[in-house]
């Protein structure tokens, strides 16, 4: 194909003879070094299940790009388990995560002149830490899921990881028998994927479907099945054909693209996280999208799925009644999706979803109709107020009323907010401030779900209001306010708050507030000040220099 143009690497005669040798010990032939190098970005990992079922995608998608012409080059992609390392310390490194990936694979793929790039990943920032190298680096490239767990079961109901973080909090007040508690631990993870609501993996997956950067169809297919690598194999055929078109990542990656990413989210019940990422994929595409704009999408976007953690399905579920492509086509009916963006094929997304029928199957009730949504608009609405200037993500499906006004219950670290709730000393009406959790003050922002969790298996999901300069898991619900930015770290006014005083939170007037005058505000800044880092070498102390606010996605660069 001679199609090995990027640099020259390993053309241009004589000088380049030293780097075509090295390559002829991993296998290039005298006809291989005009063919394109397709970097294959490989998240394998035995250290999760989301990651564990990765080889085998990656070893089909190697075939087929040799039996294209292309050379695939193989390389390792860190990842980190927000599963496992939930409320520790470990926990700290999930967003840094992010920054890392996409650092890794950018070194990797314009570091050896790549051609392309195919990124196989599974666990929740794998994704858009992904997507930011690709938008930064800009040569052809597409997305490889590597699917979803399969539900568990425990006495025929379905469970997921989070169904452990809420039973923890049901066991610890005793209202759940020790044998029910045992058996969901044992049998919520039955085979490899990620987490199978629609937490934060499936919903960055699913997106980019919506983005246009993976094929249609291929995000919710659980990772052990035969389709799930079928859909690599297919992935990398398209790929090469990109490379052959000089279809690049920000010829996909649009505004409007990202607009129909967004109302995917929404009409799935997406995870707030998705607010940070698509903040940060935008940033490295050179995309201006704001957190305004997550609100202007929501307001005209109905949920019209029924999925966890706030509803009853998971992902399998989801896939088997027809899947994002049918979420997708629904929007387009309606006129909320850009049919004319192209995609990783070369087709317009309306083309690619010419033969998805307009309205979902009668029979299954995954994918509401139309005219009867789960909630008339979107569920990730942006409050400001006083307490947070910039803006922070609520969450407001499953909740019977979003507002609630009441006694402020003050942490200074996610640990200290757990230890209080399992000893029972947060009580109904209350509102939990956990801070100097953001982007700096953390560091990397940990995911509040073993409190949240907590909390809900106290039977406080919608009684007890939290709010935090943290993030959520994907898998949260319940009255709950994160990304609160400025980050109390920095002197935002959620450092500012004391034990006792009166929150507000109301989704309905997209309103955070301190019921405290300006003038008693003031003097109370002019006392603050800033904690000393929590960490001063290595990659969480480069973090806390380089990061971002959260109300711009936390990046680095």
């Amino acid at each position: 194909m001679a199609l090995n143009k990027r640099s020259s690497l390993i053309t241009g005669g004589v000088a380049r003879a030293p780097n075509r040798a090295m390559l002829r010990a991993v296998g290039f032939g005298d006809r291989d070094f005009e063919k394109p190098i397709v970097g294959v970005a490989n998240g394998h990992s035995t250290m999760n299940p989301c990651n564990a079922g990765i080889q085998p995608l990656v070893d089909r998608a190697i075939e087929v790009l040799h039996q294209a012409g292309a050379m695939p080059q193989v390389f390792g992609v860190p990842t980190i388990t927000d599963g496992i390392g939930m409320g520790t310390e470990a926990m700290k490194y999930s967003l840094v995560s992010r920054e890392v990936i996409a650092d890794a694979i950018e070194t990797s793929v314009n570091g050896q002149a790549m051609d392309g790039v195919l990124v196989c990943g599974g666990c929740d920032k794998n994704m858009p830490g992904g997507m930011i190298a690709m938008a930064r680096m800009n040569v052809p490239g597409i997305y490889v899921y590597a699917g979803t767990i399969k539900p568990g079961k425990w006495k025929g109901q379905d469970l997921t990881v989070v169904s452990v973080f809420e039973a923890v909090g049901a066991f610890n007040a005793g209202k759940m028998k020790k044998a029910d508690f045992v058996g969901i631990e044992k049998n919520a993870c039955p085979s490899v994927g990620a987490c199978g609501g629609m937490f934060t993996a499936n919903t960055m997956s699913s997106s980019f479907e919506a983005l246009g950067m993976s094929l249609l169809g291929s995000s919710q297919m659980a990772s052990p099945d035969a389709e799930k690598a079928d859909s690599a194999a297919a992935s990398a055929k398209v790929l090469v054909n990109a490379i052959k078109l000089n279809i690049k990542p920000r010829d996909i990656i649009t505004r409007k693209s990202i607009e129909n990413a967004v109302s995917l989210i929404m009409a799935t019940g997406g995870s707030t996280n998705a607010v940070l990422h698509y903040l940060a994929i935008a940033h490295a595409a050179g995309i201006k999208w704001t957190i305004d704009d997550f609100e202007r999408v929501r307001r005209r976007v109905p949920v019209l799925c029924d999925l966890k953690p706030s509803g009853r399905y998971v992902a399998v579920d989801l896939h088997r009644a027809g899947g994002v492509p049918q979420v997708l086509k629904m929007l387009l009916a309606h006129g909320l999706l850009h049919g004319d963006c192209i995609t990783i094929t070369g087709r317009t997304m309306k083309q690619e979803l010419s033969a998805v029928p307009a309205v979902p199957r009668a029979n299954q009730d995954v994918i509401r109709p139309w005219d009867k949504p789960m909630y008339a608009q979107g569920h990730l609405a942006i409050l400001k107020g006083n307490l947070s200037p910039e803006g922070c993500v609520a969450k407001i499906t499953g909740l019977k009323s979003p507002k609630i006004t009441g006694p402020a219950r003050v942490f200074n670290s996610e640990p200290q907010a757990m230890e209080a709730i399992l000893a029972r000393k947060i009580k109904a009406g209350d509102v939990l401030v956990i801070r100097y959790e953001g982007p700096q003050g953390g560091p990397g922002m940990q995911e509040m779900l073993a409190p949240t969790s907590a909390l809900i298996g106290q039977g406080l999901g919608e009684s007890v209001g939290l709010i935090t300069d943290g993030r959520f898991s994907g898998g949260t619900w319940g009255m709950v306010v994160g990304h609160v930015a400025p980050e109390a770290y920095v002197g935002g006014p959620i450092a500012l708050v004391k034990e006792g005083d009166s929150i507000t939170i109301d989704a309905h007037k997209l309103l955070i507030q301190l019921n405290i005058s300006v003038s008693e505000l003031a003097r109370r800044r002019k006392l603050w000040k800033q904690p000393k880092p929590r960490y001063t070498r290595g990659v969480l102390a480069k973090y806390i220099k380089l990061v971002s606010t959260a109300s711009k996605g936390a990046v680095t660069d």
